[in-house]
């Protein structure tokens, strides 16, 4: 996959991030100034957004003299776990880690904390352990206001405009993200659904009965299908909150399965998360509606820059320091700003930066 470096640092420049910058993660060693060895674990190449995670903080890090050591999960918390515990023994001097299942993790960075290694939560909290010194992530809250305000706008719910009908999805039931992402959308959409101005007609409203396992698309999509069959033979749904693109495409199957996508039964609004190729060639075609764009370069030298400061004995720069209670520790936090995109911006916001180019999106 490209790797989207030079456009995220441009970004970064134009956000005033004031970090100093350094990095950690890769596919393999590379030689080292500094002579630190940083152990990066991702969850799963399934999904691009978490290749490009692993590519930029990979870049960051060699840039910064560290060697580092990339590596994925495949969607199984077991083979993290065994692959963090590689990483400790092989002796990293760091940790950045984005979790497969958050609440795995205790005993393994427990070793970590016993042999003096930093740890640093990437995107997804590490939940029920002291032993987490940072977390790097988005306003994940804002995440799913963003998601919210999109449905509630477009549906004219502020101007009295319904009933309209809408189904909630929800993440893997095992990230952190997952409740911060459903209750900031519930939190504007729950005054409309107790007026009835919004309607599930399936009654899936708890988080419990929403989630998706692993964030997979089939999953979403084989639930969408349920849904439809059983809630919606005599009407039509208007609308979906969907947390994330790969979700989004999977309902888009469901639904086109069932016939939307026609005149006499147009597509729902329907929305997502991380910018995805093929989620923003999917609102470009006008299926898909949103997508919440995350800048994943940033997220990258944020979380380099506080491996770089923990190693050099310095305190990273913080800008949350009470929002992500883990169950053990409240973590401090460095929190970026998602941006929403549609068809009406997508080219300032993916194009003009440098994130995709025109081509790309043919």
């Amino acid at each position: 996959m490209r790797n989207r470096r030079t456009a995220s640092v441009a970004i970064a420049g134009a956000a005033s991030i004031s970090l100093a910058l350094s990095a950690c993660g890769g596919s393999r060693e590379v030689s080292s100034d500094k002579g630190g060895v940083v152990g990066v674990a991702m969850p799963t190449k399934a999904s691009e957004r978490w290749i490009t995670d692993g590519n930029n903080v990979v870049k960051d890090l060699r840039d910064k003299g560290y060697k580092t050591t990339l590596v994925y999960g495949d969607d199984k918390p077991d083979q993290q776990v065994s692959q963090i515990q590689n990483l400790i023994t092989q002796g990293v001097d760091a940790l950045i880690i984005a979790a497969i299942d958050n609440k795995s993790l205790g005993k393994v960075l427990k070793q970590a904390a016993a042999a003096g290694i930093p740890v640093i939560s990437y995107d997804r909290l590490i939940l029920g352990t002291a032993d987490v010194d940072y977390y790097a992530s988005f306003d994940n809250d804002q995440v799913g206001r963003i998601q919210a305000r999109y449905i509630i706008d477009k549906l004219g719910l502020e101007r009295g405009k319904g009933p309209f009908t809408v189904e909630l999805f929800a993440g893997s039931k095992d990230d952190n993200n997952t409740k911060y992402f459903f209750n900031g959308s519930m939190e504007l959409l729950e005054p409309y659904l107790k007026s009835k101005q919004l309607v599930v007609r399936s009654g899936q409203t708890g988080l419990d009965q929403v989630t998706t396992l692993r964030w997979d698309g089939a999953t979403a999509r084989k639930r969408m299908a349920g849904i439809l069959a059983t809630s919606y033979a005599s009407d039509t749904v208007d609308a979906i909150l969907s947390p994330y693109d790969g979700i989004s495409i999977g309902v888009l199957t469901a639904l086109k399965a069932d016939g939307y996508g026609s005149g006499a039964k147009p597509l729902p609004i329907i929305t997502g998360q991380d910018a995805e190729l093929a989620s923003v060639k999917s609102i470009i075609a006008g299926e898909q509606s949103q997508t919440v764009y995350k800048d994943l370069g940033q997220l990258a030298l944020v979380a380099a820059t506080m491996a770089d400061e923990v190693l050099n004995g310095r305190q990273p720069n913080i800008n949350d320091k009470a929002t992500y209670d883990n169950g053990a520790k409240v973590v401090p936090a460095y929190l970026l700003q998602p941006t929403n995109v549609d068809s009406t911006n997508y080219r300032s916001v993916l194009v003009a930066s440098g994130y995709y180019t025109a081509a790309e999106l043919k």
